[in-house]
Parts: structure tokens; sequence; C-alpha cells
């Protein structure tokens, strides 16, 4: 007769082992990341930190200053930064907090027996940890409803490109923060291509990041819908949007950068007004360059100003590229911009391919360049090419 082994409580036998709770705590932590990307992306976001809060620092007046007394003077610009951007009465909680470690350690005799140890570090260490909650709690909020405002503004821009006859289309946007200050459109507005209509391309970039910018640019967006669904002319289209991004732009202080170009699948004619933004590249089919610079001052600078268009007629294995200004001032590690030499030479290298591929190209020649260095500013790319 065997003896059998007695039975074990069914919490005991289901536990998993140690290094396997460990292994999933650690999962749960990193979500899976590899040692490589959490370093590469702390770096980022010391890098990203750093730039904020340095922006507060008088750095001419370090500059009038060596050795010890410039690290102080940097030192002190740092902490005033991180301290005003507190509420009032977080900044007095990180002031106690400080004192209490400043104090601890502190060492009183009185006399030869008597003695007094401080010791707040612990009391110091949770207050600090008290803050850290405080601000995480008002990140989350913040965050959850810049995730609304994300999802809404998904809305305001195509998911995906329209059909054009004889020609197609692909873009790709991304925001530098959870909303984008940058605009991208392509619709026919009064009627479809196939009862002739006229394809309307916008790409556009308003002055300033995140909320404001996003503001901007869902005010920006149901302003040419609701005009160009009237029929306007592309003249009249851009006097209007300029006449109301005037009265929006705090005095010009929030312009907008524009280019709105109509596109004739039936002629393959475009014609465009450039509103001060990066100049679209028309890449012909032999591979010259060739740029749209008409137009006039940025939207929102003055009502009065004027702005002329131009007309361009296209060809088969034609590409058009239309950018922001995020594509060429995109950065390395080191600080060194894309630019436009390497943009254009990207442009000019593009495969004879479809739009999808031409936009794959260019992004990853981009992507290459900055590596896994965070931007500063949103990158929007559109490419329209003429089917062979």
């Amino acid at each position: 007769m065997n003896a059998s082994s007695p039975a074990q409580p069914e919490s005991v036998r289901e536990r998993p082992p140690l290094l396997e709770r460990v292994r999933d705590f650690w999962r749960r932590v990193s979500e899976g990341r590899q040692i490589g990307d959490l370093w590469a992306q702390f770096t980022a976001d010391a890098r990203a930190t750093y730039g904020f809060y340095s922006r507060e620092v008088d750095w001419d007046a370090a500059d009038k200053k060596t050795g010890l007394q410039r690290a102080l003077h940097i030192a002190r610009g740092f902490f005033w930064a991180l301290l005003l951007k507190l509420s009032p009465a977080r900044r007095v909680l990180l002031l106690i907090a400080l004192g209490m470690l400043v104090l601890s350690g502190l060492h009183v005799k009185f006399g030869s027996e008597a003695n007094l140890d401080i010791n707040f570090q612990f009391l110091a260490t949770l207050l600090f940890f008290f803050l850290l909650v405080l601000e995480l709690a008002d990140r989350v909020a913040m965050k959850r409803d810049l995730e609304i405002a994300r999802e809404i503004q998904t809305w305001l821009v195509p998911s995906s490109p329209p059909e054009i006859p004889g020609a197609e289309m692909a873009f790709a946007a991304r925001a530098q923060n959870t909303v984008a200050g940058d605009y991208y459109d392509a619709f026919y507005p009064t009627a479809s291509a196939a009862d002739g209509g006229k394809l309307l391309v916008v790409v556009a970039d308003v002055a300033g990041k995140s909320v404001p910018a996003a503001l901007l640019m869902a005010t920006l967006q149901a302003s040419l819908r609701t005009i160009a669904g009237e029929g306007a002319s592309l003249e009249e289209m851009v006097t209007r949007l300029n006449r109301y991004t005037c009265g929006h732009s705090l005095g010009g202080l929030r312009f907008t950068t524009a280019v709105l170009a109509e596109y004739d699948p039936t002629t393959r004619a475009i014609q465009y007004v450039n509103a001060g933004h990066n100049p679209p590249v028309l890449r012909r089919n032999s591979g010259d360059l060739e740029f749209f610079r008409t137009g006039g001052l940025p939207l929102g600078i003055a009502a009065s100003s004027s702005h002329q268009t131009a007309r361009v007629e296209l060809h088969p294995g034609d590409a058009l590229v239309l950018y922001t200004d995020g594509v060429v001032e995109a950065f390395d590690e080191g600080g060194k911009e894309f630019g436009e030499d390497r943009w254009f030479a990207a442009i000019r290298g593009l495969p004879q391919a479809d739009a999808p591929s031409m936009l794959r190209h260019l992004m990853q020649r981009v992507d290459e360049f900055v590596g896994r260095t965070r931007q500063s500013d949103d990158i929007t790319c559109l490419v329209l090419r003429v089917r062979s």
C-alpha cells in the first residue's frame, strides 16, 4: 500500500514561486520594455525636463560668473524655476521638507552628558512622497482630459485619404504632446470627384503648442469647412480665413501658417496659396524639385493683407510633398537639426512607388536621424502623387 503525501491547502499549491512573482512585478512596472528602451526614455525625459526648467534660468548672468559662483547661480535658478511651478501651499510644504532634511543629523551637546540628536529624515521623506502623490494626481487628471481632447481632435482630421481619380494620397501626423497644433485635411467641398469636383488640400501649423494651439486648430478646421462648403473660391477662402484668424490671434501672437490647394483630377492642375508656410515640394518624375512659394503673410498677422495664388500643371509620376516645420526642425540627440538640405535630398531620392511607400521613405529618413530623441514640435507630412 502506497503512502500518499498529505494534501496541501489550495492557496499554497497555487501560489507562484517568489522568482515568478518578481518577474510579474517587473513586467507590470516596465510594461515589458527592455532596459535599453527604458534608459532611452529616461534620458529623453531628463533632457526634455532640463530644457523645460532651463528656460527660467538667467544664463546671461550665469555666464558672467565663474567657478562655484556660476554653479550656485544656476542651481538657484533651477530651484526657483521648480518652486514657482508649484501652488503656494505646495511650495511651503516643499520648503518644510527641505528644512527637515537640513536639520536632520544635527547634533547638539549640552554640557558633558546631555546630547540632542535631531532626525527628521523619515518625516521629510513622507512629505516628499505626499507632494509626489499630489502632483501625480494632477498629472493623471490632466492626462485624462488631454486624452479626451486628443480623441476629439482625431475627429477633425481625416482617418484615411479620399479617393482621387488618377492620383493617390498618404499622410502622417505625430503630435509633440497629447494634442497637436498641426492641421491637415483633404476633402471635396461641394461636389465629389465623380461629379467633377475639386479636391481641397490643406496643411497648417498654428503658432504655439499643446492645448492653446489645438483649440485654435479646431476653430480653423470648422471655419475652413464652413467657408469651403459655401463654394467660395480659393482666394475668397484665404481672405475670409485670414480675417477670422486676425480676430482671434491676440494681436498676431497666435498666427497660423498654411498652404491651401485645389487639385482638379480632370486636368491634373493644382491651384495653391502659401500663407507663410514651409514651401511644399513638387518632385517631378524626372527628379527635379519645384517649390510652391506664391502666397503672402501667415494668417492672423494683418487683416488687410492680400494673398496671391498660383497654378501648376502636374504630370504622371509627379509627387507633391506638404509638411510642417516640425519635419525640418527635428533634431537628434546632440541637438542638431534635420534641416532642409537633408529633407530635400530625401524628397529627391523618393522611390518610384505609390504614395504610402513614398511617405514611409520620408518618415524613415527623419526617424533614422532623430533616433529616440523626443521632439519639441509636431510633425506632419502629406504626399499627393499622380499615377503614372
